[in-house]
């Protein structure tokens, strides 16, 4: 029998870890070759690794069984409708029951999914294939008017769609075949197949008004659905991927409290949970019959220095107080290690555009205090607004209070509290701080919160060259040529943006030891909510 360890001895643990995820996460033994070849592996050996990966993987994961699970929010506006979904429960539910045409895969690359396959030649005008081996739930057949209804119903005002701003760049999408849609864009966006991988852009049937059914083509089919309360999901047995999903039934809950989550995951009236804190590890961890999945790079704190006011106006300030980051030490201390150290850019170490050739950052205490005396801002205390709402800003302000105290610089760390931290305080100070979450391409990262006129520009930096570069970078098709590009934005915001970032955080989800199947998406949690299609229980 093939097993894990016999592709670990052909490849290294790191690749043999890259290729079960990607196979977790649905790949066929046509995306594995694609994966070794690209790697500049020979195709007659890629072929032989690529099947005995498939055979491991299949002889692995098991059918059958039921699991709770929980989630950290609920409330009466819980939704089955795609376009109107707003939280991780619903998100998990939209994975369940619909399938966009791609899906995102670990290094949020897009990946055909009812697509079979899509093409551009100006990133503006995309033609994408349709599978012709689907069914809804109901058992009409999928074709493109579904496609058509589904993603123009975002752009109507009266829809609603928390997903309009990204609709809007759709000028249309027609049937141009049996089996295809073409997309027309307002403007060239070589991530429109990023885009279309993301929650809110699942594909439902044609004119469908009541979404309180859920009828998808996902992998499950809707048994219960009561919103605030919990739903229930039952395998959809005529899913168009060959044996999945693994699960009998799954039904989800909400549960806000944290200690909560966890003391029923412990008591075993849960399987897995959602947004477990790192303060709670240890007690998961304890028994031995529980794990911690951890999704790497989900979100970062950022300490934000206006660029537009005083002291941020000054950029030897600036460099000053990205040099006072104890990157290690902050990851260490307040995260328990259960992150990656940050280098003042946006870009994560998980996306494919993240640029390795940048040199990181250190903590340099002289360094910090030449470009504090070259500041020449005087004796006066610096205010620093931060609140937990932010996650972990109390902590890293205080840490860099005291680290400035030994280079002559007074922070003074002004703690404000949670409840209304975003609309009055963030951005709203010269020196403060922020909070974001992951975000599924580099485009719109550096879109929302860095190019001039983003309504989210932080710490109001403005250049007109890194605009330029972020439009050419949106339009361009060669991955070459928008690597380099991403590359230039991310030293420009290394050098000069008003932001430091000492860390990405991690999402942490606690898990019955049963359960297997979990491989990171870096968008969230619970494999950025589709955890459903890829776990299976372990009879063992």
């Amino acid at each position: 029998m093939t097993d894990h360890k016999s592709i670990d001895a052909l490849v290294g643990p790191e690749e043999s870890q890259r290729l079960f995820g990607a196979l977790q996460r649905g790949a066929t033994r046509r995306d594995m070759l694609a994966m070794l070849t690209a790697g500049g592996m020979q195709a007659a050996l890629a072929g032989g690794v690529a099947t005995l990966a498939a055979t491991a993987h299949a002889q692995t994961a098991r059918k059958g069984g039921r699991i709770t699970v929980a989630t950290n929010a609920s409330g009466v506006n819980d939704t089955l409708d795609p376009a109107k979904q707003s939280n991780q429960t619903d998100y998990c539910r939209g994975f369940m029951f619909y399938n966009g045409l791609t899906v995102l895969d670990g290094s949020l690359t897009p990946r055909p999914q009812l697509a079979e396959e899509f093409t551009t030649q100006d990133a503006k005008t995309w033609v994408f294939k349709l599978r012709k081996d689907v069914t809804f739930h109901d058992g009409k057949p999928l074709t493109p008017a579904d496609v058509v209804f589904s993603i123009m119903r975002h752009k109507d005002a009266a829809t609603a769609s928390r997903a309009k701003v990204l609709a809007d760049q759709i000028e249309a999408v027609t049937a141009t075949g049996p089996n295809e849609v073409t997309f027309r864009l307002t403007s060239p966006n070589a991530d429109l197949p990023v885009i279309l991988g993301t929650f809110h852009f699942h594909i439902v049937k044609e004119g469908t008004t009541d979404f309180s059914a859920g009828i998808g083509t996902g992998p499950y089919k809707v048994k219960e659905f009561k919103p605030g309360v919990r739903s229930v999901a039952v395998r959809n047995e005529n899913y168009w991927k060959p044996n999945r999903p693994y699960l009998d039934e799954i039904e989800l809950v909400g549960i806000s409290d944290e200690s909560a989550r966890v003391n029923a995951l412990l008591s075993g009236q849960l399987d897995l949970v959602s947004t477990v804190s790192t303060r709670s590890v240890e007690r998961v961890l304890a028994g031995g019959t529980y794990g911690i999945f951890e999704t790497k790079s989900v979100s970062y704190t950022d300490l934000i220095m206006r660029r537009d006011s005083t002291p941020g106006n000054n950029p030897d300030f600036v460099l000053a107080m990205k040099h006072l980051f104890n990157r290690e030490q902050l990851l260490k201390s307040i995260q328990l290690g259960r992150g990656v150290v940050a280098n003042d850019q946006p870009i994560a170490t998980t996306n494919r555009f993240y640029f390795k050739g940048l040199p990181q950052r250190p903590y340099d205490p002289e360094k910090a205090k030449w470009h504090l005396q070259k500041a020449n801002l005087g004796s006066a205390a610096v205010p620093v607004v931060a609140s937990p709402a932010a996650t972990n800003s109390v902590e890293i302000a205080l840490v860099m209070q005291y680290a400035a105290r030994q280079i002559g610089l007074n922070l003074d760390v002004k703690r404000m509290p949670a409840d209304g931290y975003w609309s009055t305080h963030w951005m709203k100070h010269p020196v403060g701080f922020g909070n974001i979450n992951a975000r599924p391409s580099a485009d719109l990262a550096l879109t929302l919160f860095f190019k001039s006129d983003a309504p989210w520009n932080e710490a109001g930096w403005k250049s007109e060259k890194f605009d330029q570069l972020l439009v050419a970078a949106r339009g361009e098709t060669d991955q070459a040529k928008r690597a380099q590009m991403y590359a230039d934005m991310q030293v420009m915001i290394h050098k000069e943006g008003g932001i430091g970032i000492p860390m990405f955080i991690s999402s942490l989800d606690g898990h019955n030891g049963k359960l297997k199947g979990l491989s990171p998406i870096p968008l969230g949690g619970m494999m950025g909510a589709s955890f459903a299609e890829h776990v299976w229980l372990d009879a063992a």
